[in-house]
């Protein structure tokens, strides 16, 4: 893969995919302007060799054709401050005032262009769209790693229309990749991954994969009830895969055949609803009443894995530990952000694999305190279970 450093953007007009689908609120404010900050270092050397940049992202989920609240139109002012340079904005991808723009562009200039995903072609992979893309640059860039596991026309096709030597891996993307070898190739030991989230089926392969690297491996979330249930619990209304049992209790045998110590929750903070004002009480994980569910790791529980994570040298964290989206919920997600971050000051390489764990560890104040936060939660997934990424292979 050519990287940035490799290459000289003097004279070039890139045109790049970054990953600016950012949180907006009911003012198309932006709450967390993480992804773009994540992208700048690429923009800038970009910039910086003489060259010019014409950005191109998705927004959420249009259901097809132009809608407001997707528009990128609303990043336009934050990514002027960004750059320290007025950004200009072109509209429709394939419009003429893009092409137009895009051909103007002078060395140091920054177009951004509207939302790829106004186009149904765009998530179809559409070669003729993917060729049309291309038009607006003479080199390749993509720093879109949180999109890419995805086959789509602006994160893998159109890299196809560029020689090979003009087709670029942003600094982002390279970062993204080496993190996820390092935990994947150089851990050091004891290696702990925590895994979280809803559902086993979610996870299956990464937890595959793990047991054949890690030491420790910490469930929690909604799945660790599937398991509870695999070992002859009765779980309550807790979210429950059925369809599932049979396979946890295999995880659970294949962790023992391969000597890892696979670690599920004791105890669960339960509630009689799903709600922040529920009725909160604390049960074993094997014996949690009809009518109640299991919403967040108990006491007994946090204090466990704390003590396993703080012992650690590499940790990888993948899935909240409960429904940390309500406060009364969120002191199991908290404990292990807490507990990684006393364990990387002392000298852990901690990696948090995106999504909700990289939004719970931001919201918590642990940003700063961990090694490295992914920013594509199922693309970091997808590349640990062993899969190519088609937007990392298009790149050659």
């Amino acid at each position: 893969m050519n990287t940035l450093d490799s290459y000289n953007f003097a004279g070039k007009r890139a045109v790049m995919r970054v990953d600016f689908n950012v949180p907006l609120d009911k003012d198309l404010q932006i709450t967390d302007d993480t992804r773009i900050r994540m992208a700048t270092r690429s923009v800038m050397k970009i910039l910086n060799d003489g060259g010019s940049v014409v950005l191109l992202s998705h927004l959420g989920r249009p259901k097809g054709g132009y809608e407001k609240k997707f528009s990128l139109e609303s990043l336009v002012a934050r990514l002027s401050q960004e750059y320290g340079r007025e950004v200009q904005f072109g509209g429709d991808v394939l419009g003429e005032e893009a092409a137009q723009k895009a051909a103007a562009l002078q060395p140091g200039q920054v177009l951004l262009l509207d939302n790829v995903r106004f186009y149904k072609e765009e998530e179809a992979g559409d070669q003729d769209f993917a060729a049309k893309l291309a038009k607006l640059g003479n080199v390749y860039v993509n720093d879109a790693f949180g999109t890419a596991h995805r086959a789509h026309a602006s994160t893998a096709v159109m890299a196809n229309s560029f020689a090979p030597q003009d087709r670029v891996g942003g600094y982002l993307l390279q970062s993204e990749i080496d993190n996820a070898k390092k935990v994947l190739e150089q851990a050091e030991r004891p290696f702990t991954a925590i895994m979280g989230g809803a559902k086993i089926s979610d996870k299956i392969l990464i937890i595959e994969k793990l047991l054949d690297k890690v030491d420790n491996l910490l469930i929690g979330g909604g799945m660790a009830y599937t398991f509870a249930v695999a070992e002859g619990g009765q779980v309550g209304s807790s979210l429950l895969e059925a369809d599932k049992v049979d396979l946890a209790r295999e995880l659970i045998q294949k962790a023992k055949d391969k000597g890892v110590n696979l670690v599920l929750p004791t105890d669960s903070l339960i509630a009689d609803k799903f709600a922040n004002d529920a009725t909160v009480k604390v049960a074993t994980n094997h014996d949690i009443p009809a009518g109640w569910m299991g919403l967040d790791l108990g006491p007994e529980s946090r204090e466990a894995f704390a003590a396993i994570i703080r012992a650690s040298k590499t940790i990888l964290w993948n899935g909240p530990m409960g429904v940390f989206e309500m406060s009364n919920f969120a002191q199991g997600t908290e404990g292990v952000a807490q507990a990684i971050a006393e364990a990387t000051a002392a000298g852990a390489y901690s990696l948090i694999g995106g999504g909700d764990s990289a939004a719970a560890v931001q919201q918590l104040g642990f940003g700063e305190q961990v090694s490295y936060i992914s920013t594509g939660g199922g693309a970091l997934l997808e590349y640990m279970e062993g899969k190519e990424l088609p937007g990392v292979a298009a790149l050659g």
